[in-house]
């Protein structure tokens, strides 16, 4: 019921059917969770609880489309925004300070404590983030980790701040996300599927908002430049498919950097279609990509608090992606880049996956 078996559309680069219901254990791993942080008695746990409820609104739609192909992107979207309005009510997930002047200055004159254009940019916002991890889930491991990342970057400057809530979240989501890699990469025995893909990018979300509300020395710029790569990778993708190309934003392709890097850098693969170099060729690309992560997330780790910085490295972080996805494209691809594997390499790889 839950194999993922239309290998042939544009964005899937497996050879086998693989169960998509990955979100279900990630879901399992963050109840298991809370059932432990329930005998520890800590004051955050009820805005814990009431975190992760509002995230199964976003899941159980993701979850639905698994199983039955028939949940359409609006309907999941409008999924997501509910769990937004549900945390902004229960947790007080609202985006008040942006590091933008101007926004900030509607912001602070919106006429009510919990304005019109507050909410409506706090939804964008987590329905935005939400989707991105779903976009860049296209490889084994690539999502999980990434997550891994900027989770980790959460609880970092969660735990300097003292802000148990976003810790204790982050720890939760860290710990489920790690038990679903070790499945998913590097073989590839198990997807996240939409439902873990839209709970994880919505938990990313509503964490960022919560550690940038309730802590005034955290810049607003902060989690944005955490969160770059899948921004970016979604925001570019959107450019790309209405601006250059007149389809639908929606429209699924095989042009995202992930694809490009699968198709392009892994030049020992190319002509082969044996489940084993398919395997090999897919659990390769993702490291490429936890390095672009990695290359905005590690000095936002050092200057959590200056929203200079982190804007300059936002921009600097806009034009390395830009720059890797046009030389790619482009067939300039920096030799440093290009994974080659010799004849024996890839018959011994064959061999061991066939025992495997």
């Amino acid at each position: 019921m839950s194999g993922d078996t239309d290998h042939l559309q544009p964005q899937k680069f497996h050879a086998l059917d693989v169960p998509r219901i990955g979100g279900v254990s990630i879901l399992m791993g963050m109840l298991g969770g809370l059932s432990y942080h329930s005998q520890l008695d800590t004051p955050d746990f009820e805005d814990l609880v009431q975190l992760t409820g509002c995230a199964t609104i976003a899941f159980a739609a993701g979850l639905m489309e698994d199983l039955t192909k028939r949940v359409t992107p609006r309907m999941r979207m409008l999924a997501t925004l509910l769990a937004a309005s549900a945390a902004l009510w229960l947790v007080d997930g609202i985006i008040q300070r942006s590091g933008i002047p101007a926004l900030d200055r509607l912001l602070q004159h919106d006429i009510l404590p919990v304005g019109p254009l507050a909410m409506a940019v706090t939804l964008f916002v987590v329905a935005g983030v939400s989707n991105s991890v779903n976009i860049i889930d296209g490889f084994n491991g690539l999502a999980s980790f990434c997550v891994t990342l900027i989770l980790g970057a959460l609880a970092w400057v969660a735990y300097r701040l003292g802000d148990a809530l976003v810790l204790q979240g982050a720890l939760l989501g860290l710990g489920a996300v790690l038990g679903f890699f070790v499945w998913n990469y590097p073989r590839g025995l198990i997807f996240m599927g939409d439902g873990g893909a839209y709970l994880l990018g919505f938990w990313i979300a509503e964490l960022s908002i919560l550690l940038v509300h309730r802590n005034p020395s955290v810049s607003p710029i902060f989690p944005l430049l955490v969160c770059a790569y899948p921004i970016v990778e979604t925001l570019f993708s959107m450019y790309r498919r209405k601006v250059v190309r007149g389809r639908r934003m929606g429209a699924a392709d095989a042009v995202h950097l992930h694809s490009l890097i699968y198709r392009r850098l892994m030049r020992w693969a190319v002509g082969r279609h044996d489940s084993a170099s398919l395997l090999r060729r897919n659990s390769m690309t993702s490291p490429y990509l936890w390095a672009l992560s990695a290359l905005s997330i590690t000095p936002g780790l050092l200057f959590w608090d200056n929203s200079a910085v982190l804007t300059g490295l936002i921009v600097a972080f806009c034009w390395t992606y830009i720059a890797l996805y046009r030389s790619i494209v482009r067939f300039h691809t920096p030799h440093l880049l290009l994974r080659k594997t010799t004849p024996s390499a890839l018959r011994t790889e064959a061999v061991h996956h066939s025992a495997g």
